[in-house]
């Protein structure tokens, strides 16, 4: 590292943390020398006016500088370079536990694996966070009864810097299957269970329960193993919301995070939950607690607040003393990536061709699992009646609805399927001509050759959509598919062609479709329709048209309102969701979080602003717009316990 150096450190401080890290140096060197503290003091020109109240014996806050430096030391110090005063690099390892591995795991033979790793957002941002040196945590996906392909599979994954975490069938099925995907899941997206199921949901609502805890204490089993003083735990999402209590209860000093990649539901909602207790007491066990949005950590303040009669503050949620730093951080994407590709010739050719496919016409594109929060039926609905009330358009317009299947095996969803199916047949039927349709419905192509029974699927290839593309008939309605979900290239071309995303989630964590699309808009600046029920809506709010899914007479409306809009406000609405998406990117998400976390578990006071990174909630000039009333969001994700909010 170039420049001079004193006791192992740059010895020119360019931050608070730099500073405090020169100033324990300094009372340390006159701890241990009267003649080295006068001829430090004689060039106190040099030092600030607080290193010199520190020099004379004025040690305001020195004990939480010498505790806040234990843990932020090894956090900042890698990636600025420094080294240990013996020479040895810093390296503060970041344990990330989830559910699932960010891994495809399929075993070739006894000894033999084969593995794939993910291009996750959450793989994606924690390759931003350089301070830390990551070890994931979670199930790989399979069922490995034996010793000797857990054993063999370990060995793999470690080259891959994964820690598998080994669950059985019946505690698959209990756990991830019952509890966390028919229990929180739905609750967590203020959808009810169906009026037949009810019943025996709550048979078997403990023995679920009882799984879901004993999952997690394996998860936390597994932690301890490989867990070394100075890592940070960073949990996620819903199937880990007791994690933190068996990490403390085991390790009171261990630093643990806890994130939700969900909405948290309103009190009213979660206090229907038979284990709302418990599950509340256990997330408070973690040092900070984070969410998408200042809604849903408002939610868990208050759930809080109201079920466990505890005290909510501005900074979260105290408990005899003890305060769970509770705040928003809104998670992105990695824009770079979005931006790099469509200068790849690959996406340069996809592009043209689906420009010559559509030329002539306004494509509006919707990207979505086939999942009952997403809204896919509604929006179908509002473009039907768009179609109704705006016949001049029939021909000038197309919806391309890419649906990636997902829990095929669940009957709800393989209703929706047909649902879906179904709405898009009829209006293609009702609106579309011998040489064009309304609706090109994409969707998994092992998924739809299973429900038609084709074989050769070489018979129905096109030609004007880009490679793996096939278009097959059904009675009237044309359905696109692909071979696989669409491919990354095949994406951004699609969102580099489209005048309008269409988003109508009827309950969303962030939506991270909406980032895609504005990432790949600069050239063309199309409109963002977008649900105010997606976590999106509150950083994309001002830039896009909100909308309430449930109302296809608004979003109907909102069709008009973008087609018809002037480029210089697609102009305007673009650049502010352009700024925001590529500031707030995946990677500063991360480093927000696990910078918070590093100080939040050291206790360090609210008036040390200039340690704490800048925690920023949406952007600093988001505005909720409904109707004609604008109304100015939290800026910095504070004030979560002002229930003054809505």
């Amino acid at each position: 590292m170039p420049g001079n150096k004193s006791n192992g450190y740059s010895a020119i401080p360019t931050s608070r943390v730099e500073r405090l890290l020169r100033e324990r140096e300094l009372r340390k060197s006159s701890r241990a020398s009267q003649s080295n503290e006068a001829t430090d003091i004689s060039r106190g020109t040099e030092l600030s006016e607080h290193e010199l109240r520190l020099r004379e014996g004025d040690n305001f806050g020195a004990s939480k500088v010498e505790q806040y430096l234990e843990g932020a030391l090894a956090a900042r110090a890698l990636g600025e370079g420094w080294e240990r005063p013996d020479g040895r690099p810093f390296r503060q390892r970041l344990l990330v536990v989830a559910n699932r591995l960010p891994v495809s795991a399929v075993r070739r033979s006894e000894e033999s694996w084969s593995l794939e790793m993910s291009a996750g957002g959450l793989v994606t941002a924690l390759l931003g966070v350089k301070e830390f040196e990551a070890r994931w945590i979670g199930w790989a996906g399979v069922n490995v009864p034996d010793e000797a392909g857990q054993r063999t599979l370990t060995k793999a994954l470690a080259e891959k810097k994964c820690i598998p975490v080994f669950l059985d069938e019946d505690i698959v099925h209990q756990y991830y299957n019952g509890y966390c995907n028919n229990i929180l899941w739905p609750l967590f997206h203020y959808i009810g269970l169906p009026q037949e199921d009810r019943l025996a949901t709550t048979r078997s609502f403990q023995s679920q329960f009882a799984a879901y805890k004993k999952a997690n204490q394996m998860f936390a089993n597994v932690v301890h193993q490989h867990y070394e003083e100075g890592d940070v735990v960073w949990c996620h999402d819903y199937h880990l919301m007791f994690l933190p209590k068996c990490l403390k209860d085991r390790n009171s000093q261990m630093k643990v995070g806890w994130f939700l990649h969900t909405p948290f539901p309103s009190p009213e909602i979660h206090r229907t939950l038979p284990s709302r207790s418990e599950l509340l007491h256990a997330v408070l066990a973690a040092d900070l607690v984070g969410f998408h949005t200042y809604d849903y950590a408002r939610h868990f303040v208050s759930a809080c607040t109201r079920i466990l009669g505890l005290e909510g503050t501005p900074e979260g949620v105290e408990d005899q003393g003890r305060l769970t730093r509770v705040a928003a951080f809104p998670i992105g994407i990695d824009s770079d990536r979005f931006i790099r590709a469509l200068e790849v010739p690959q996406v340069q050719e996809h592009i043209r061709e689906l420009k010559e496919r559509f030329a002539g016409r306004k494509v509006m594109l919707g990207v979505d699992r086939l999942d009952m929060i997403k809204g896919i039926p509604q929006k179908i609905l509002a473009f039907e009646k768009f179609l109704e009330e705006n016949p001049i358009w029939r021909d000038k317009v197309v919806l391309v609805q890419i649906a990636v299947p997902t829990r095929t095996d669940v009957p709800e969803y393989q209703k929706l399927t047909s649902q879906v199916h179904e709405i898009v047949r009829r209006i293609n039927g009702r609106f579309g001509t011998l040489s064009a349709v309304p609706i090109h419905h994409l969707v998994n192509l092992l998924l739809y050759l299973s429900l038609l029974n084709l074989q050769d699927v070489y018979t129905c290839l096109i030609r004007y959509f880009p490679a793996r593309w096939i278009i097959c008939k059904e009675e009237e309605n044309n359905i696109l598919t692909t071979d696989r979900s669409l491919d990354f290239h095949g994406l951004c071309a699609l969102y580099a062609v489209t005048d309008i995303a269409l988003v109508t989630s009827l309950r969303d964590g962030m939506n991270l479709v909406s980032y895609e699309f504005v990432a790949c808009q600069d050239s063309k600046k199309g409109v963002l329709i977008l649900s105010e029920f997606a976590g999106a809506a509150q950083s994309l709010g001002a830039g896009a048209i909100l909308v309430n899914p449930w109302n296809i007479t608004e979003v109907a409306a909102s069709i008009g309102q973008a087609l018809n809009m002037s480029a210089e406000e697609r102009e305007k609405r673009h650049r502010h969701n352009f700024v925001h998406v590529t500031n707030h990117t995946a990677q500063e998400w991360a480093e927000t979080f696990v910078s918070w976390g590093d100080w939040a578990s050291h206790g360090i006071p609210n008036s040390w602003d200039e340690i704490t990174p800048n925690m920023v909630f949406a952007s600093q000039s988001t505005l909720y717009i409904e109707g004609n009333v604008e109304k100015d969001l939290d800026s910095d994700g504070q004030g979560i316990g002002d229930e003054g909010h809505s």
